[in-house]
């Protein structure tokens, strides 16, 4: 009983950490690309609704890249499930 509730305690904070780091890396993707779009030389320096999709797309893919990644690891950890 009470390693079941270590088990469950242990999987909610790698689940805590998954679900930060994706935060991260999605505010991140998010940055970047506007900062690509707003200081890029030669582009036009005006943020457009097409360049805050775009921004969006690429915090989605980093955030689920970095999602992914973080689950690839802990499979091959020895001890996790």
């Amino acid at each position: 009983m009470v390693e079941q509730q270590e088990s469950d305690k242990a999987e909610q904070a790698r689940e805590a950490r998954r679900r930060g780091a994706g935060v991260v890396a999605f505010l991140v993707g998010l940055f970047v690309t506007l900062a690509f779009f707003a200081f890029w030389p030669g582009l036009p320096h005006i943020i457009d609704w097409g360049a805050v999709l775009a921004a969006m797309v690429v915090g989605g893919l980093a955030r689920w890249s970095c999602r992914s990644w973080m689950t690839r690891t802990a499979r091959k950890k020895p001890g996790s499930l």
